[in-house]
């Protein structure tokens, strides 16, 4: 079978999980905070946090803006854990309808839903293409809002040469296994905020004033520390860091495949009248995570193209027509149209030029039967 997605590794992220497991810090250590910093150099943030997930960013960037009883304005058009990460905080989630070529959150709609208990908004890079953030963040200061950029899709991707994630307020990535980059599982939270940056890396120790290795930095082991507020059990640890490092210095290149890739679909499908994808505006510069079609037939696409030996997936399922959202349900038009018409294709650094063929030949010849 061709998978949607597989990892790429060159075999670095063995060489340095070795010196690691050699050294004995296995924790939140050294090796976290190299690559806190190399990340937060790379996309161009003064401060980068190391966390488990994703969600433990969105989750600690929301709480860092205090949203309890506020409305929070995002998309419906993402993994559930970017609203969760709302409900978490004791947020109010008012669910934003999406633009239909490339799958962003609506700048127009946006400002239709501000009122005044509206404290933040989210933008979800969808499959790694930037959202409009001129527009976006313009709206955000004439309403005195914040902005969480949700970029597990985007890491390496750029918005007017800008990396995506050090526009707005936060910056929230996945490092989960299927991810751009990945270390299996694990998220960062990027900031310029230097308040924010030191209440996170508590919060992330549940609560405590100062971490392992800190106290242990010196000639003896300082045991005693302070516990500020209450805090989570969030923090990366060197193993998942080490892997990251790894990943990081192969980054620009394994998006460059992803983006050779997605061209050549782009080039190879553009005579199927039935088949649309997300377009390149002038202000992108994706980090092509995924590479989404619309199309008719979806569900008989996939299933046929599953017999063929590919794997397809459907990103994503709205959240605001899960159960347990029903309360915060609005009408979103576009996203309900339109998720029903999705499917991805495989799309990662290690596919071949047989794989890839063989995607395009049996969607060429599903629409020619």
């Amino acid at each position: 079978m061709i998978p949607v997605y597989r990892p790429y590794t060159d075999g670095k992220e063995i060489e340095y999980l070795k010196e690691v497991i050699n050294s004995g810090w296995w924790g939140l250590g050294p090796k976290t905070k190299e690559f806190e910093k190399k990340f937060a150099k790379y996309i161009g943030s003064e401060h980068a946090v190391g966390l488990n997930s994703a969600t433990a960013a969105l989750h600690l960037a929301l709480k860092c803006i205090e949203v309890e009883g506020f409305e929070v304005i995002t998309p419906s058009m993402t993994f559930v854990t970017t609203n969760h990460a709302v409900l978490y905080n004791g947020g109010i989630p008012v669910f934003c309808d999406i633009t239909e070529d490339n799958l962003n959150i609506d700048p127009e709609k946006i400002e239709e839903l501000i009122t005044e208990k509206t404290k933040a908004i989210i933008v979800v890079h969808f499959g790694g293409y930037a959202c409009d953030m001129d527009r976006i963040m313009d709206i955000a200061k004439k309403n005195n809002l914040y902005v969480i950029e949700d970029a597990a899709h985007a890491c390496g991707g750029e918005y007017k040469g800008k990396k995506l994630g050090s526009i707005g307020d936060f910056g929230s990535f996945s490092f989960q296994a299927v991810k751009n980059l990945s270390t299996g599982d694990g998220g960062m939270l990027l900031t310029n905020n230097h308040e924010w940056f030191e209440r996170l890396k508590k919060l992330r120790w549940v609560g405590i004033s100062k971490d392992t290795f800190e106290r242990g930095a010196g000639n003896s082991y300082d045991w005693f520390y302070d516990v500020t507020e209450l805090g989570f059990k969030y923090h990366m640890n060197d193993i998942s860091a080490a892997i990251g490092l790894a990943q990081l210095e192969k980054l620009d290149w394994m998006n460059d495949v992803r983006r050779k890739w997605s061209n050549y679909y782009r080039k190879e499908l553009r005579g199927i009248s039935q088949i649309s994808y997300p377009p390149q505006k002038d202000y992108m510069f994706p980090a092509c995570h995924n590479f989404v079609i619309k199309t008719t037939k979806r569900d008989e696409l996939k299933n046929f193209l599953m017999k063929k030996g590919i794997t397809t997936g459907v990103h994503y399922y709205p959240n605001h027509l899960y159960d347990m959202y029903e309360k915060y349900s609005r009408k979103l038009p576009i996203t309900e149209s339109i998720w029903k018409k999705l499917i991805t294709l495989p799309l990662f650094p290690g596919m071949t030029q047989q794989e890839a063929n063989l995607v395009i030949d049996s969607i060429k010849g599903f629409y020619t039967i």
